[in-house]
């Protein structure tokens, strides 16, 4: 019997399988110190659980509807708007209506856009380094992937020029995600200014991935909506999971074009059917409720303190083999592990065997992730700094220090 051939051009992720033998050690009485994990350490605000609980007591356990309830989508329209600067940038606001679709999660928010927009055989421009499930959901929906390089001689962001030269007359999409995962930078305003001129120019889509868009330590991010007329050509995904600490809600939205969220709703009516209705009240709330907000805002205070702890360690390991970039962004950090001859998959096997800490290898994440470890500060404090002495311990005694 014939399988689908499309599922031969993936692999299974390697950050589950970090995981599953996380498990397995932690079961055999072994002390792992999780910093592979892409989830927040903190609860989901408890406000924001009294408000599901209360829409399951009321009777929200059955269907809703397929778009999402009209307070979700206007409270996700509302702070979309007002993230990038619609009355001051003279842009269109989006139209909660017509615009703005409820989904389960951002992975489903970008398998409805890229479903929506790309027909089989069509060419899709992603950096290399990104998330693998960028690239594994082209593959899957027909596409072809072309990566373009993004080194950490360039901060880990492709040059203009490289999207350019991977331009062929089937491109069809740009697919971006700052700040980026695994890596935690992202662009300056003029970049993706540039970026969306070179999309108009070829009549582009602009995929963008924004859901670490609210985690950051300096400057805040450019959504790449926040530009004039572009957006008839952008798709943006986002969702609850890492800004209010609900990964396990799955609950998120797509902001597109009316025509492709028509093209959107009839894929998520035909996957999905909807979004439970007491989680979409629940995430109504979270986004709209300002003592979220300021939860919200003191967990990034608390990824901004573990950040420094790294870099104080880093700082006292001055003669380590490693590499530490820092990130502006999300909650991981890239380490630069090229100085130690090893596969990035052994070293990270090794460093969870023989210093009981999970990591995930750079290769999870494309060619250019090769020889780089990717760490979450989506931790304990305690955990953080203890792992990555584990960590630069073992790198120096792979180097003989």
């Amino acid at each position: 019997m014939k399988l689908n051939h499309q599922f031969e051009q993936i692999r299974q992720s390697s950050t589950v399988a970090i995981a599953d033998r996380v498990l397995a050690l932690k079961a055999s009485g072994r002390k792992i110190i999780p910093l592979h994990v892409g989830d927040p350490d903190f609860a989901t605000p408890a406000a924001v659980l009294d408000v599901a609980i209360k829409a399951m007591l009321d009777g929200l356990t059955h269907y809703g509807p397929s778009r999402g309830y009209p307070d979700l989508r206007l409270a996700a329209a509302t702070k979309l708007n007002c993230d990038i600067n619609v009355s001051t940038a003279r842009l269109k606001p989006y139209d909660p209506a017509t615009e703005i679709l409820v989904t389960h999660g951002a992975v489903h928010a970008y398998y409805l856009a890229i479903q929506s927009i790309l027909n089989p055989g069509d060419e899709v421009l992603i950096a290399d380094p990104s998330w693998a499930t960028h690239a594994n959901m082209i593959k899957l929906l027909r596409g072809c992937v072309i990566p373009v390089s993004a080194l950490a001689e360039n901060s880990f962001i492709p040059p203009i020029a490289a999207w350019k030269k991977a331009l062929t007359t089937k491109t069809r999409v740009i697919v971006i995600s700052y700040p980026a995962n695994p890596t935690g930078m992202y662009p300056s305003r003029e970049y993706l200014q540039n970026l969306q001129d070179f999309a108009d120019e070829h009549n582009l889509w602009v995929v963008s991935d924004e859901v670490y868009k609210d985690l950051y330590y300096s400057e805040k991010p450019i959504s790449a909506g926040a530009f004039p007329d572009v957006k008839d050509r952008t798709l943006l995904i986002n969702s609850l999971s890492k800004t209010y600490a609900m990964t396990g809600w799955r609950v998120g939205y797509l902001a597109a074009p009316k025509q492709v969220i028509e093209n959107a709703l009839k894929a998520g009516q035909n996957s999905i059917t909807c979004v439970a209705p007491f989680i979409q009240k629940a995430a109504a709330f979270a986004l709209s409720d300002d003592g979220v907000q300021t939860i919200a805002a003191e967990m990034r205070a608390v990824y901004t303190r573990r950040r420094e702890i790294v870099m104080q360690v880093a700082r006292e390991y001055r003669e380590s083999p490693v590499r530490v970039i820092p990130p502006q962004g999300a909650f991981y950090f890239f380490l630069d592990f090229r100085a130690i001859d090893m596969p990035s998959l052994e070293i990270c096997e090794r460093i969870l065997e023989e210093a009981g800490v999970g990591l995930v290898p750079g290769s999870a994440f494309g060619e250019q992730g090769e020889g780089f470890i990717r760490m979450t500060i989506a931790a304990s404090d305690a955990n953080v700094e203890e792992g990555f002495r584990e960590i630069l311990d073992w790198a120096k005694r792979q180097v003989g220090g």
